[in-house]
This record gives structure tokens, sequence and C-alpha cells, in this order.
């Protein structure tokens, strides 16, 4: 079973000597002195980015520059002109987000928010939780990145509004929705490793109706994902994902809105174990619904009613292996508005049910939400208290506290402090390498952000340090001493973690040419051990440049890595990286855009995981015939 996470059924990645192991001057200041330029003090507008409207960070709508959260947002369009064909290696590209993949595209991923581990992050698709019960985490590589329309990624802990899980952030998911009018698109694509995909859809909106269908199909040979193990398979381990989406709404009266959202995704992919002849193979299927009653019940009180399913399911071939979660929940949650303050109330109910043989269990998890925010002048704050009741853990309360103040109307200042948990998983603690006794891991987060905006020019830096303890790590059973049922090892609650870190982000536009990047310099480290947590970087960057030239839309970006380790004792390294990317996208004629992406420019040759390679230098070319949008 190839898991990019620590179990034991993980396979181990390759180590590369080939790049260099830290982020070079030369890469680092251009970043910095790029995101420093949002404080140039431009007099255009007020950047339209920062006047959209979030949910993410405290369940209910608000402008984005008025979070007290450090928030990123991705629509469709900064998607689109991404050229990437998964939803980790969008993500990658925003500050604070690292990934992990043993393999290709259809490989098993990791996502790392600020140095947490991928378990650590709370997913939600339309409102539909998404996690494994095996091994923790959104199976990213499950999701198709067509059928999204908006992403928001929240960067620290938010177990006070979202429960257990959102250790390290949360991200938000939605696939697209029905707009005014009939809009139908179509799309196909292809590159080298003889990839290629198509994809389809119609949406629209009339008489209180709005609607979205798509399906989509994309397919690739890939590449020998261990080359340098002579015991694997010398094939191309390829994937194919099949993906549909629909979405229905109906607005029956003023503020009363019924909306349904299902998602579908298939995906067959490639990978290699210690047997040279046979085809690995694993298989992932994603399965989310969600029906939702929105209701605006007078100008002071509103609420909203939801249920929500979701399945992950992960079988092996011919190696026989299966895993399947299912995950159901209930929220009822109510918003009253008096003046500048707004209060929340929310009850909600989580079921979590694992079959992997031989185990067959469930749990749940009922909580009751509070949330007061008020903004009176220069002055911000918000409260969050929540209290989950686990039912085979008993009680757990989270709670939040956000300040921020408005220093001049283009610098803000914002500090916070918060709680958070995660419930180790059923496998966790019910597998023949599970522990019952296991606890729950719990955080404890303070950070302080400095935001600026004017123009299109924006400035963030955000500090931070959260403390994990009761980390849940599995561990051999050397010599027999420890007290793990099996002879090979098992989970227990070993370590405590810090995450601490500075992210610097930003954006301006000089000479019509738009400039946009990150900084991020963390020290994710066991403190126990004081080793470096596995599979992420001290420091790691991106910088990017858009510009219009003669009808043409063309991009430049380089993302770069220090070194990390492969394993928690920071015995197998990895080394650093800098990729370089370029975008390019034109309009042909009226409905119809053309795409390229090239990749990886200098075919850098690195590691995500040891053993494990990546693609080299790749290409992409699509067309899309989308009339009216």
């Amino acid at each position: 079973m190839p898991l990019a996470c620590t179990h034991p059924h993980a396979v181990p990645g390759r180590q590369s000597g080939h790049a260099p192991s830290n982020l070079t001057r030369a890469a680092v200041i251009p970043l910095i002195l790029s995101a420093g330029l949002g404080a140039s003090g431009a007099t255009m507008a007020q950047n339209p980015m920062l006047d959209e409207v979030v949910v993410t960070a405290t369940r209910t709508e608000q402008r984005l520059i008025d979070t007290l959260a450090d928030v990123s947002v991705l629509d469709r369009e900064a998607i689109e002109q991404s050229g990437v064909t998964g939803v980790a290696d969008v993500l990658a590209r925003l500050p604070g987000v690292e990934i992990s993949r043993n393999g290709g595209p259809g490989a098993t991923t990791s996502v790392f928010l600020r140095g947490g581990n991928t378990s650590h992050t709370a997913v939600f698709i339309d409102g539909a939780r998404v996690d494994s019960q095996s091994t923790g985490g959104a199976p990213w590589e499950a999701m198709p990145l067509s059928m999204i329309e908006r992403i928001e990624v929240l960067r620290g802990p938010a177990a006070a509004v979202y429960g257990s899980d959102a250790i390290g952030g949360v991200i938000q998911i939605f696939t697209r929705k029905g707009q005014a009018g009939y809009q139908p698109y179509v799309s196909v694509g292809a590159g080298n490793q003889r990839t290629w995909d198509v994809a389809g859809g119609v949406s629209g909106a009339a008489h209180g109706w709005d609607y979205a269908v798509s399906a989509s199909h994309e397919r690739s040979r890939g590449f020998n994902a261990r080359p340098d193990t002579p015991t694997a398979n010398p094939d191309d381990d390829g994937y194919r994902r099949s993906s549909a989406h629909a979405k229905l709404g109906y607005q029956f009266s003023q503020g009363q809105r019924l909306q349904g959202s299902l998602l579908s995704s298939h995906v067959n992919a490639g990978y290699d174990t210690t047997n040279r002849t046979r085809d690995d193979r694993a298989k992932n299927r994603l399965h989310t619904l969600n029906l939702a009653w929105n209701a605006q019940w007078s100008e002071r009180y509103g609420s909203t009613l939801s249920v929500s399913d979701s399945t992950a399911r992960y079988e092996t071939t011919p190696n026989p292996y299966l895993t399947d979660t299912r995950i159901r929940s209930y929220l009822f949650q109510n918003e009253y508005r008096l003046g500048a303050q707004l209060l929340t109330a929310a009850l909600e109910r989580r079921e979590d049910h694992l079959e992997n043989d031989p185990i067959d269990r469930s749990r749940h998890q009922n909580a009751l939400a509070l949330g007061y925010g008020v903004q009176l002048g220069a002055h911000s704050l918000q409260a969050n208290a929540r209290y989950d009741d686990d039912s085979e853990f008993g009680g757990e309360t989270t709670g939040s506290l956000a300040y921020g103040l408005a220093i001049t109307p283009n610098w803000r200042a914002r500090a916070s402090v918060g709680k958070a948990f995660r419930a180790p998983t059923l496998y966790q603690r019910f597998s023949d390498y599970g522990v019952a006794s296991l606890v729950p891991e719990t955080s404890r987060n303070v950070e302080a952000g400095l935001v600026y905006s004017e123009g299109s020019s924006h400035l963030s830096i955000t500090v931070y340090r959260n403390t994990v303890r009761n980390l849940i790590s599995y561990v051999s059973n050397t010599g027999g001493v420890s007290a793990c049922a099996s002879d090979r090892g098992c989970y227990a609650n070993t370590a405590r973690a810090r995450y601490q870190g500075i992210t610097i982000a930003g954006g301006t536009e000089l000479a019509g040419v738009r400039l946009h990047g990150s900084v991020d310099v963390q020290n994710p480290k066991d403190l126990d051990t004081n080793k470096q947590l596995a599979r992420r970087a001290k420091r790691h960057a991106m910088l990017g440049a858009d510009w219009n030239a003669a009808g043409w839309l063309l991009g430049a970006e380089m993302q770069t890595s220090a070194a990390r380790w492969d394993d928690a004792a920071n015995v197998n390294r990895l080394g650093g990286y800098t990729l370089w990317n370029l975008t390019v996208s034109r309009p042909l004629a009226k409905d119809w855009l053309l795409t390229a992406r090239f990749d990886n420019l200098t075919d850098k040759q690195y590691e995500l995981a040891r053993t494990y390679a990546t693609a080299g230098r790749t290409f992409y070319v699509g067309l899309k015939w989308a009339p009216g949008q």
C-alpha cells in the first residue's frame, strides 16, 4: 500500500543528491523585494481580490480583507491560468503549502500546511468533510481540478469552528455553480508522456433555478516512478481518472435557498513495490454529497441546515488491500446580527465508519460551537468556542481569540491565539498495529500578522508558533521490547512537535507586469528528538510574473525548496530543488481559448519522497470552447 505518511504499509522515498540543499540568496531576495513592492504607495483603485467574500475563516460570509485569519483564495480563472492538472499542484503555489507524492499525479499525495501533518488539515468539498479513517488526511490524488470553481485555504488552527483535524488549517473546495443564462463548455488537452484529457459541462440559471453538470476523463502513460530501485517493476506508472459532478439550486423565495451537490471521481494508478514483474495498481474512489437549506428569516437572523456524506475508498491489486471510510455530517448553524456585532451558534454531528478488514467500526462526535465577532471603528474582535463530545474519548473543548487593528487606511495588524485537536483514526486504534488507549493530539497556536493593501499592491507578513502534544507516530517494535501487539510495531502518542515560522506574501503591478510571490521560513520539528519533521523543508518560496503581450497572456514562475528529510530520524536526505515553469494562453477566436504549460524547464531531477522520481520536463497544450464565458 503506497502511502505518503508514516504507516506500516508505507513505501519509503528515494534520496536525491543532485539539487542544492538550500534556498539561495539569489532566489530569496527577489521574492522579498517583490512582496515588498506591495508597499510602494500605488494610487490605483482598491485591489478587488481583497474585496472577495470568503466563508472559511468563521463559517460566515466576510470580506477577505476583514478576516482576522491568514486566508488565500483561488478562483476559477487562477486555476485555469495555472495550467496544472492536480489540486495539490495548484495548492503548492500558495504561501505556507508544501506537498509530497509517491510518483506521478495519480500517486498518493500529502499536503502540509505550515509544516503540519497532512492529517492536520480539515478538508471540505461543497461542505462535505473528506478524510480517511485509515491513513488520516484527504485523498488529494482523487480530486478532479476541472470541476472546481474556487478554493479557500485557511492557515492556522480552526478547531473552535470546525472541530477535530483543523490543527494546521482548513481547505474548502467549491465545485462549479450555475450562473445566469446558459453556459456550455468543452475542453481537450494533450501533453508528453502520452497525457491527454477531455472535459465538458453545462451550467445556467433561470426562474429561480441554477444548475451545473460536468464530466471529465484524463489519462497518462506516466513515467517509471522508481528507476533507481533494482527490485521494482521498470514499467511506466501511469494513471487514469474519470469524474462527474452535478449541482442544483433553487431560490424558492426571497432569502430561502435549497442546494444539492454531488461529486464522484475514480482513479486507477500504477505504483511499484518490490516485484519486478507485477503491475501493481492503486484504485481511489471519492464520492461526496451535500444538501443544504440556507434561510434568511429577517434582516438580523439567518440559518443553515445541511447534511453531507463522503466516501473515500482505497484499494490495491493484485496485492490485496482495501480500506473504506464514510463520513456523514449534520450541521445546524444560526447567525444573528446586531449592528456591528455577529453572534453565531451551531450544532454539529459527525459520524465516522471504517471498513478495513478485520476492522468494521464506527464512532461519532456531537458538538456545540459559539462565535462572536464585532468591528468598531479601527478595532475588530473575533472569539470562538466549541465543545466536542466524542463517543470514545469524551469531551474536548477548544477556543480561539483574534484581534485586529486598522493602523492606517492601508495598514492593518492582527493577532490570535487558538487551541485545536485531532482524534486518532479508527485504524490507528483498532488495526493490527493499533493501540486502543491512544489519546487525541492537541495543539496551542499563537500568531501575529501585518497586512498592507493599496491599489493593485498587497503585502502580508505572518509569524506563528503552533505546539502539538501527544503527536501520534508509528514506532517499530525493535527487539520486541515495546508494548506493541504486532512484532512490526504500532502507533503511539510518542512526541511533541512545534510548527513555527514566518510567511511573507505579496504582489504588485509594474509596467504592465503583475508580480506575486511568497517566502516561507519555518522550523517544523519534533521537540523530543530535536529532529526536523519528515518531508518538510525549512525554507520554500515561489515567485511569479504575468503580463499581456500582443494578445497573449504570458506567465513565468519559479518554485524553490530547501532540503528535507524523508524519515523522522533525519537519516535519508531529500535534496533541495528549484523549478522554472512557463504558462501561455490566448483567445484564438470568439469563445475559443488556447492554453499551454511548460513545467520544470531545466529538467531538474528531484524527489518528494525517497526512491520515487518526479516527472522531469513536461508540457501540456489545451483548447477550450466556452461561449458566453
